[in-house]
């Protein structure tokens, strides 16, 4: 019966695509045109503060401040990837090719401070390929070649010659992860899609939170039609949306290492990281027309304390200022 009822549904939104939905509401669907191959360039970049001193301290004659000691890394992950329709179904799942065509990762560490010679494991994403299917509402509904390619390159991140157990080098897979594995979730997450929306309408989700460390987090989601924008390329709509922590994670987003291991660097050295506030705000503007996404910019901050594996009293503070960008390139075949 359940399937029964997502069939229908998923005729519904396809028999719908590019019109209006009932009482001039706006009908929000993702369309693929065979052998139309789009390619998308992701960035995802962050600067990192770390704060060894929190809060205003003096020394002891009380009368001058204590110098702040605070180390800024900044870390980019860019990536173009080709989406290529193998099979359109305008009555249900659509399967499409995946290929990463191009990677690029940076990283600045504090002036005398030792990182990582070795290469960033996704740079082993260049060339790699997985298909996956999604329906009209955006929804994506098999990741099994996504999830293994994560796991693959999960693999790449640790050191291959070592008598110290498992070091995991630092690496940007979570950036590879919050852009592809929650495509077109602004539309995907619309919990009546075929009821359509109204100018001025939320609806909730969740995403992920790339970090430079080892841990699982989303943040909250609320995502608001603001307006729909007229352009000469089709009718484009305006998609806001603002971030805040989430309690949760669901269980079922991709985990790219499994056993014990210990991470290198500084923030491996670092213990007990609690997030204090994460806040932030994107948009989105995707073609009603044409059912593409033409690009989408996420900004947020997130502050975090951490310890150290000593007793001693000192608790870093963490800022972690995000943005995450898609953006349709022209030149797509």
């Amino acid at each position: 019966m359940k399937n029964t009822i997502t069939g229908l549904t998923i005729i519904a939104l396809t028999l719908l695509a590019g019109c209006a939905a009932p009482d001039d509401k706006l009908l929000l669907t993702v369309d693929f045109q065979q052998n139309q191959t789009l390619r998308y360039k992701f960035v995802s970049s962050r600067d990192i503060e770390v704060d060894w001193a929190p809060g205003p301290e003096q020394n002891q004659d009380k009368k001058k401040q204590t110098k702040k000691k605070v180390d800024k890394t900044t870390e980019s992950f860019e990536m173009v990837v080709a989406y290529t329709p193998l099979n359109v179904d305008p009555y249900g799942l659509t399967t499409i090719k995946a290929t990463c065509e191009s990677v690029k990762t940076k990283r600045k560490i504090p002036t005398g401070r030792q990182g990582s010679t070795a290469a960033d494991a996704t740079q082993h994403l260049k060339g790699k390929s997985f298909t996956f299917t999604v329906a009209p509402n955006g929804k994506i509904e098999d990741y099994s070649q996504l999830d293994e390619l994560i796991k693959q390159i999960g693999q790449k991140a640790f050191r291959t010659k070592t008598d110290q157990g498992r070091i995991k080098e630092p690496d940007m897979i979570g950036d590879f992860i919050s852009t592809q594995w929650f495509l077109w979730d602004a539309v995907s997450a619309i919990q009546h899609p075929a009821k359509g929306l109204d100018v001025g309408q939320s609806w909730t989700s969740k995403l992920s939170v790339p970090t430079p460390m080892v841990m699982r987090q989303a943040r909250d989601v609320q995502y608001t039609l603001d307006e729909i924008r007229e352009t000469e390329k089709g009718r484009l709509a305006v998609i806001k949306s603002s971030y805040s922590i989430s309690d949760s994670t669901p269980k079922t987003w991709p985990i790219p290492y499994t056993g014990r291991f210990q991470m290198s660097g500084r923030f491996g050295f670092l213990r007990g990281y609690k997030v204090l506030e994460l806040q932030g705000n994107g948009e989105e503007l995707f073609n009603i027309d044409t059912g593409t996404t033409q690009q989408y910019k996420q900004n947020y901050k997130m502050t975090l304390t951490a310890g150290l594996p000593m007793p001693i009293e000192v608790n870093p503070k963490m800022t972690i200022d995000q943005k995450l960008t898609m953006t349709l390139l022209e030149n797509h075949k």
